[in-house]
């Protein structure tokens, strides 16, 4: 079986030939990669702009202590007044400085005398104006390609005039989970053998998650016609195929037969990984299967690790999920020579991440409830060993 860090590597080294690339409209661009640099196209402002409200005047007046209000100046409009000396505008937030003025003196730090104001407060020369290029310049690079599109490139876009941005298409993931033992939700049972299927939900949640589109197509039967059948017809339609089940070595794993017959390259198949360890990523062109144990522990951890990246891979985009630093409050027992993966919870204190495995059961790689709380996977190489409290530790988050 691979290394752990070998097939991550195979991952990263994959080879997008073409990637789907789209036009939004802006709004609707939220949470997608930009496929194009915004360049700035103009100056912003354009010209020197009132800060605040107050009055516009040559700054060297301010000894006179007394200045003349001769105009007024609202926001968008076009004034063809300029300021004399001894005099003032009045201007508003927003407004163009009036030309002969070279400082802003608020509301609030004057009096109003009949057509006058008195100076209350004396301000340095260039008080309350927004310089040229102030927010950004000409030709200044604003949001570079591969940027996830979030609140404030919106807003930068919309300055821009930009209503269509170019994005990467996010990539639809089809989920099919097999097993003859499974069982759709609200799907009566009808012998104790049966089981509630959870995988086929919780890959949705993560393809959603984590910016792809989910199509799913539900629980397989153990039959080999069926399986090859469903996989085939979700490859003519999806970016990505992900199954559960039926890519270990009994006699009813038939999705890892399936995917090498349909004719795609097996980038591998088997890495020394707990859990998960019967993994198996293939390929076809530009479309990918993903093959994921059975048991719902196993098949969340092993999505977090191979399909999220791929999801991320096809847009162009830095994979979501980060790893962080944490100290144990609870020793941790080393139970295989390979990368583990243990859910535990986590908390911050004084700045600095805790560990602990309050709840957590030991056990199969079928306990998805270790999953739940405020969860992160503590992860160890195959070659380290069993830590102690106080131990610095490395953890993979899923926010």
């Amino acid at each position: 079986m691979l290394h752990f860090d070998d097939s991550i590597s195979k991952i990263e080294d994959i080879s997008i030939s073409t990637y789907k690339k789209k036009k939004l409209y802006l709004v609707d661009a939220l949470g997608y990669i930009l496929a194009e640099d915004i360049v700035a196209d103009h100056n912003s402002p354009e010209y020197p702009t009132s800060a605040m409200d107050g009055y516009a005047f040559k700054h060297k007046d301010t000894s006179l202590g007394r200045l003349k209000v001769s105009s007024i100046n609202p926001a968008g409009s076009k004034l063809s007044d300029s300021v004399k000396d001894g005099c003032c505008i009045k201007t508003f937030t927003g407004s163009l400085m009036p030309d002969g003025s070279d400082t802003l003196i608020p509301i609030e730090y004057v009096e109003v005398d009949g057509d006058e104001i008195v100076i209350k407060e004396s301000v340095p020369k260039g008080f309350s104006v927004r310089a040229v290029g102030e927010n950004y310049s000409k030709d200044d690079l604003l949001i570079a390609s591969g940027t996830k599109i979030d609140i404030a490139q919106i807003g930068v876009m919309a300055s821009l005039n930009i209503v269509t941005p170019l994005v990467y298409g996010k990539p639809t993931v089809s989920i099919i989970s097999t097993g003859s033992e499974l069982l759709e939700l609200g799907e009566s049972q009808t012998n104790p053998s049966q089981i509630r299927s959870s995988n086929n939900y919780i890959l949705e949640a993560i393809v959603k998650k984590y910016d792809g589109i989910p199509h799913q197509l539900g629980c397989i039967k153990d039959d080999k016609g069926s399986i090859t059948s469903a996989i085939d017809s979700a490859l003519a339609q999806s970016d990505i195929v992900v199954t559960t089940g039926g890519v270990s070595v009994g006699d009813f794993d038939f999705v890892k037969d399936v995917i090498r017959e349909l004719g795609c390259d097996v980038i591998f198949k088997g890495v020394r990984v707990k859990p998960g360890q019967h993994i198996m990523v293939a390929q076809k062109g530009d479309k990918f299967i993903i093959g994921l144990p059975g048991f719902a522990y196993s098949s969340t951890v092993t999505a977090l690790l191979y399909l999220v990246p791929l999801i991320a891979k096809l847009q162009k985009a830095k994979c979501p999920l980060t790893r962080v630093k944490a100290k144990l409050k609870e020793p941790f027992i080393k139970r295989a020579k390979k990368a583990e993966f243990t859910a535990c919870n986590y908390s911050i204190v004084d700045g600095e991440y805790i560990v602990d495995f309050d709840g957590k059961k030991v056990g199969s790689s079928a306990i998805l409830t270790n999953m739940l709380g405020d969860v992160a996977l503590l992860v160890t190489d195959e070659d380290d060993t069993s830590k102690s409290v106080g131990d610095s530790v490395t953890l993979l988050l899923l926010d």
